[in-house]
């Protein structure tokens, strides 16, 4: 009795740990969310933005007005009301309310605009600190040092009560950004961000396989092999603001080779590095333990 041969055995694929190294604008994800968030506080407050000519005077609510004046609504006459009780804006001798080009009349202010002067504040200190934290690497000590820095001058600043001082002179500081300006910025940033993120960083990435090690440094540049024998991976230190505060565990990678002629790579940016690295030397080991096999 012949039985059938057994069909060959799928080979397992080989397994492989990508390793990509992004740009520093990845940690600017920060900034578009924030400017998303306040573009939402921004639309949902329900005031508008009334452009001006200079020396413009606000008047008061009055109970009588000297001249009464008919305001008509544009598509609704029941709407129609007079000036008696309303607070006005009177433009100075000679000057005009910004204008519709067509019909040449006063606009209707229509710019969504928050009534809080934070909102446009906050939104700058974020900007600021990003553009200040991913161009000014403070790694180990140096993290711990300005932190320490920083609450110490904080707590003698409370002691001295120099904090309403500081905050006196920030009451003057007015920053207002309307909905548009938000959002303009906001998308743009966020578009550029995703562009960066899921297209041109994932052409700059090492690959790890059992025994080899696949290198591309550049967009658009050539794929390089190298032996990973004797190789040793290095994670540098942390910069607690950039890695851990916008990074959310990312950190920078050294990968140096071995041999006549040696390379180290530097891959810096790199997401959830620690447990990359922990996978990496997991398969340098493994390789070694195969490789080296049964003495006799």
């Amino acid at each position: 009795m012949s039985t059938a041969p057994k069909p060959a055995a799928a080979p397992t694929p080989e397994r492989q740990i990508l390793v990509i190294s992004h740009s520093t604008l990845f940690y600017w994800w920060l900034v578009w969310a924030v400017g998303f968030l306040m573009a939402l506080i921004t639309a949902v407050s329900d005031v508008r933005l009334a452009v001006v000519p200079k020396d413009t005077v606000p008047e008061p609510a009055k109970a009588d007005y000297k001249v009464e004046i008919t305001i008509t609504h544009p598509t609704d006459a029941s709407k129609s009301d007079t000036l008696k009780g309303r607070e006005v804006l009177i433009a100075p001798q000679g000057e005009k309310l910004p204008r519709y080009r067509k019909t040449d009349t006063p606009e209707t202010p229509h710019l969504h605009i928050s009534r809080s002067k934070d909102l446009g504040v906050l939104f700058i200190i974020v900007l600021l600190l990003v553009i200040f934290i991913t161009n000014v690497p403070l790694r180990g000590l140096w993290s711990v040092i300005v932190i320490v820095f920083i609450v110490a001058l904080s707590i003698i600043f409370h002691l001295l009560e120099f904090w309403e001082v500081i905050m006196r002179y920030l009451s003057f500081l007015d920053i207002r950004i309307n909905l548009g300006g938000y959002l303009f910025f906001s998308i743009v940033l966020f578009i550029l961000w995703l562009v960066v993120f899921l297209l041109f960083d994932q052409q700059v990435y090492m690959v790890f396989t059992p025994g080899q090690l696949r290198v591309r440094l550049e967009i658009g540049g050539a794929e390089t092999a190298y032996d990973t024998s004797g190789m040793t991976i290095q994670k540098q230190r942390s910069d607690v603001f950039r890695h851990w505060v916008l990074g959310l565990g990312s950190g920078d990678l050294i990968v140096r080779t071995s041999g006549a002629q040696s390379h180290t790579f530097d891959m810096p940016n790199v997401l959830f590095l620690g447990k990359k690295v922990r996978e990496i030397e997991d398969m340098l080991r493994m390789k070694q333990v195969v490789s080296g096999g049964p003495q006799h």
